[in-house]
């Protein structure tokens, strides 16, 4: 079977519905400056969050944001540079890497936030991060999974999913924290995680999954093992829209 591309998938359908938009009274012009910022500082990303374990914070990842006609997009990445231009030009930029996914990531979670297409775009600041740990045991609480894995060390949602699970029941990977212990659960090397998908009938995915290019993989462990899949974060925003995936992101901005 012929391996999927599933952010190419989000493309088409994104450049479908531009298409669809002529007759609407502000259509998108790909004529149109779309620009993608320097990665965001540290205090211009998340603000004050009173912790430090966050990657942003730990420069392991940065923050990419664009901007169409003043609406903003993000999505984070371990990939750094800036981008001006229209948005004809990020549809014409081949996938070729994390750069390239991380323009296209944020120029359309921009751009589908301007048409009111979806919202939650921009990541939380401040005391944001507090407020999602908080509001993740309410809802994982609800959701009766035995066991569940994460997908991305968000550090806050892991240390919810322990305090409402229990350590035996988690299971996260990570790329960049493989082999670490945080809070008392082993991350595993995001690309030998299979027996999280073995054992995590409900996963949490975070969006960076779709700029560094391993979501194919991982989605084809999910349907292999039917897992539900839920994506955390505002770089899913667009996507996930544009795929029918579940997402859950409530203290974004």
């Amino acid at each position: 079977m012929e391996k999927r591309d599933l952010l190419l998938e989000a493309k088409g359908r994104f450049i479908k519905m531009l298409s669809s938009q002529s007759d609407v009274c502000s259509p998108v012009d790909l004529r149109d400056e779309l620009v993608i910022s320097r990665p965001l500082s540290v205090s211009e990303a998340i603000g004050d969050t009173g912790r430090d374990d966050f990657p942003l914070i730990r420069g392991k990842e940065v923050l990419m944001q664009a901007a169409y006609r003043g609406s903003l997009g993000q999505a984070f990445t371990a990939a750094k540079g800036g981008f001006r231009g229209t948005l004809g030009e990020v549809l014409e930029m081949p996938l070729q890497g994390p750069f390239e996914r991380a323009v296209l990531i944020a120029a359309m979670n921009a751009t589908l936030r301007y048409l009111g297409k979806i919202e939650r775009t921009v990541h939380c600041r401040d005391d944001g991060p507090k407020s999602c740990k908080a509001s993740m045991e309410e809802w994982i609480a609800e959701q009766g999974a035995e066991k569940v894995g994460l997908v991305g060390l968000q550090p806050a949602i892991l240390e919810a999913l322990v305090q409402t699970l229990g350590p035996e029941k988690v299971m996260v990977s990570d790329l960049a924290e493989a082999g670490t212990f945080r809070c008392n659960v082993k991350v595993l090397d995001g690309m030998q995680a299979e027996q999280m998908f073995e054992n995590c009938p409900l996963i949490l995915m975070t969006g960076s999954t779709f700029a560094n290019g391993t979501i194919d993989d991982l989605m084809a462990q999910a349907r292999r093992h039917n897992c539900r899949t839920v994506f955390f974060g505002s770089t899913a925003s667009g996507v996930a829209y544009l795929l029918g995936l579940e997402r859950w992101c409530p203290c974004s901005g």
